[in-house]
């Protein structure tokens, strides 16, 4: 937000500088980010003085040249060649010096001394255009003959500086989105810092009366909740024309660029005081009436961007008696604007509720200077100053005259807020006692009214528009930044308690599992929490559970996810279609649901594997990602963790085939393929394999590990092969499972080599090929020994899944 110096001292008695006014407004909260000089006309028009032709002669070697001398105030006259064609003897002109800079838009260029046609020259004689004085260059600018040879150009044209100071203003900070509000925090630091007879001031409006009563204008407020208060006036013989040069140097000095008299108006009061108003052509308003009121879904309206806009039934309107002129605090329409040809306006000043406003201007995608105000709440007392000061303006500087009564609608008036403050409070959460006359001091200059007081007990009322200001934290808040961060003592010892962590800490897990996964070549990809509520209206999701957004951004981003697999799946999306299809993605993040009674945050791990796993080259063919290399992960994460989980298969909505991996009866983790509606429901054209992990619970149970050195084996393995003829719905992990349960103490280790289903085999089954690798840490194993191992695991193989062998 740019502030004006000269502007800001119209309101606050001051001889600060620029630099120390910036270094007290930032102590207080309003940082200031930069300072940067502004001037009326660019440069200044440092260089060029008031100077006095002496002698005009035709330049001997060009026709169309003048060779003059001019008396510029220094000891002797400087001999200049122009070639304008009104110079003449006895003018008063302005010169530019030797080493001006002068500037045409972005360009620039120096006045050196120079040769024109053999003849010396020691500067110029300007047009006014030259001077960015006017547009005029049709000859030199020729003064009034008064002007005194050697004034400076900036003395004589009264060229404005000032200094713009850049305020870093947050969001909640709406009372000092205007001159006036910043004013009003910088007679808070200055009292508290012991500044006498610091008073603010607003240009008095006692001198607006009403003219005539040509034109009423009747008020009618329909919806009271989105509009508790609205006020209005009309004004006739208005002359719309440009604004006076002091009007647009103010405007321009803020970044606002001139329109015409009426708006510039409205946008200085709005700058001023903070309040928008909007100015109506008084001719498009029908029936006299103006009213506040939602119009139908789905009704058309052409806003002043000549865009049509289709209205959503919550979009509160300013009508007329019979269609919308105005999206109310936001953007005015087409036909209702004022144009050159007005003559009558109808002024308004309103307050609106503010998540009305922010929920229709994020509905159409607009931010204008009046909705970045009125959705985060404006001063409900200022609106009728804010409406007799524009009114003011407009008689004085458009010739307007008032044509009725100010018609002011007040049914659902907005009051301040009562907080309770305890000065033991603020003392603990300051971490230093404020001595008590201090803080009312601080409290009375932030307009904080103290309706009672019972020892270190404050009852007090906030004003309206410090609608960020309403628990007992907000008050010492503002109430410590007014006396100053700066002046809270920080002792020379720092006391700190070292906490007792838990081992299984959620966070040191998930960096350990954060770089494995990475070294295995892994990226990891954070998504927004907030997503499409599509998503979740199947695909085994419940609707009811999702936590949509009240005021979203746009339906894109309307609901709280309850899963991490549609976020992954947006970047398996845009990364494939980027001829990138080769991914490899994991992703920690929260998931959200809702039930009947509560809210549910749960932490989640999310792992995407697609395209393929090992690249072409030389020595070996090109291999796909399949199911198998996303279970050798999940199975790698599951170890690390220090866990050991079952698995078996499981049904989910998302995946054509899953796996579930179980701990303590809880599915911890679900994987497979995922379904290719869903795929080519985001534009993705290859497989994808994602895993679900219960993140939370994971890390709850998970165990360090303890690293164990054993010496090498003195004795040999034996390994044996069975091939089994199984039933097809028969799982490998089932077999393995059922091995290791029959031969604890010598088998080691058990590996499926061959998979075979095809001809020569019966309906229904297919051939494994298992190792089984065998050891006796205290002695060598015989063949008896080992044949009554093997007799032992087939004989259950045949027992529980009916195997044969081949």
């Amino acid at each position: 937000m740019k502030i004006s110096y000269n502007w800001l001292k119209e309101y606050i008695q001051t001889d600060l500088s620029p630099e120390a006014m910036a270094e007290i407004l930032t102590d207080t909260g309003l940082e200031v980010e930069g300072i940067e000089a502004f001037e009326t006309v660019k440069g200044g028009l440092k260089g060029v003085v008031i100077g006095e032709v002496l002698s005009c002669e035709p330049h001997p070697n060009a026709d169309r040249l003048k060779k003059t001398t001019v008396n510029v105030g220094g000891k002797e006259p400087l001999q200049i060649v122009c070639g304008a064609p009104n110079v003449a003897v006895g003018q008063k002109v302005p010169v530019a010096t030797v080493g001006t800079v002068l500037y045409d838009g972005k360009e620039s260029f120096e006045i050196r001394k120079s040769k024109i046609r053999g003849e010396v020259s020691e500067g110029m004689i300007c047009a006014e255009d030259e001077l960015n004085l006017g547009k005029s260059h049709e000859g030199i600018m020729v003064l009034e003959p008064t002007a005194i040879p050697g004034t400076p150009a900036s003395e004589y044209f009264n060229i404005g500086t000032d200094y713009i100071l850049e305020i870093g203003l947050t969001p909640n900070r709406t009372d000092a989105m205007s001159h006036y509000g910043v004013a009003r925090d910088l007679r808070a630091a200055l009292i508290r810092h012991g500044y006498k007879g610091v008073e603010l001031k607003l240009p008095s409006v006692g001198a607006f009366t009403v003219d005539n009563t040509d034109l009423p204008i009747d008020v009618i407020i329909e919806d009271t909740d989105a509009c508790p208060r609205y006020a209005g006036v009309s004004l006739t013989n208005v002359k719309v024309g440009p604004s006076p040069e002091w009007l647009q140097n103010r405007l321009r000095s803020i970044g606002v660029g001139p329109i015409n008299t009426i708006v510039d108006i409205t946008n200085y009061v709005l700058h001023e005081t903070g309040h928008p108003l909007h100015a109506f052509d008084a001719d498009h308003i029908s029936g006299h009436k103006v009213v506040v009121k939602t119009l139908k879904e789905g009704t058309p309206f052409v806003t002043l961007d000549e865009k049509e806009r289709t209205l959503h039934v919550g979009d509160l309107m300013i009508c007329n008696e019979k269609e919308g002129m105005c999206m109310a605090g936001i953007f005015g329409g087409l036909k209702s604007g004022v144009s050159a040809s007005t003559t009558r306006v109808f002024l308004e000043s309103a307050y609106f509720n503010p998540v009305s406003i922010r929920k229709t201007a994020k509905r159409h995608g607009l931010s204008t200077d009046a909705s970045f105000r009125y959705e985060r709440g404006v001063d409900p007392e200022m609106e009728l100053y804010a409406l007799k000061r524009a009114a003011l303006l407009m008689r004085e500087l458009a010739g307007a005259s008032v044509s009725m009564e100010i018609r002011d609608e007040n049914p659902n008036p907005v009051k301040g807020f009562e907080v309770q403050l305890n000065l033991d409070n603020m003392t603990r959460l300051i971490g230093q006692e404020i001595e008590p006359d201090m803080v009312h001091t601080i409290l009375n200059a932030l307009d904080i009214r103290i309706k009672a007081e019972s020892g270190k007990n404050l009852v007090l009322e906030v004003p309206a528009y410090r609608a960020d200001v309403q628990r007992e934290a907000d008050v010492v808040e503002e109430v410590l930044r007014i006396y100053g961060f700066n002046a809270i003592q920080i002792d020379d010892k720092m006391n700190i308690s070292v906490a007792q962590t838990d081992t299984r800490d959620e966070a040191r897990y998930r960096e350990k599992i954060s770089e494995n996964l990475s070294s295995r070549g892994f990226a990891e990809i954070m998504n927004n929490s907030l997503t499409k509520g599509s998503y979740f209206e199947k695909w085994g999701f419940d609707p009811a559970q999702s936590v949509t957004m009240l005021n979203p951004l746009s339906q894109d981003l309307n609901a709280m996810r309850q899963n991490l697999v549609f976020g992954g799946l947006e970047s398996v999306a845009r990364n494939s279609n980027r001829q990138r299809p080769d991914l490899r993605l994991y992703e920690f993040g929260k998931t959200y649901q809702k039930t009947a009674e509560s809210y549910n945050e749960k932490s989640r791990l999310g792992i995407w594997v697609s395209g393929t796993e090992t690249p072409e080259n030389w020595r070996s063919q090109e291999s796909t990602s399949d199911f198998y290399t996303l279970k050798s992960q999940v199975s790698h994460i599951v170890s690390v963790l220090g866990l050991e989980c079952e698995e078996q298969e499981t049904n989910s909505e998302l995946f054509e085939y899953a796996l579930g991996f179980t701990l303590n009866k809880r599915e911890v983790v679900t994987l497979g393929k995922l379904k290719t509606e869903i795929t080519k429901q985001l534009d993705i054209r290859q497989e994808v394999f994602y895993a679900d992990f219960d993140w939370s619970y994971l890390a709850q149970k998970a165990r360090k590990q303890k690293i164990l050195f054993a010496e090498l084996p003195k004795y040999p393995e034996v390994r044996r092969d069975l091939a089994l003829l199984l039933n097809k719905d028969v799982a490998y992990t089932d077999l393995k499972n059922t091995a290791e349960k029959a031969e604890r103490k010598l088998l080691r280790s058990v590996n499926l080599f061959d998979v075979y289903e095809g001809k020569n085999l019966p309906a229904g089954k297919k051939s494994y090929a298992l190792s089984f690798i065998l050891r006796d840490d205290e002695k060598t194993l015989n063949d008896k020994q080992v044949d009554k191992v093997m007799n032992n695991i087939l004989e259950r193989f045949k027992q529980e899944f009916a195997a044969e062998l081949r």
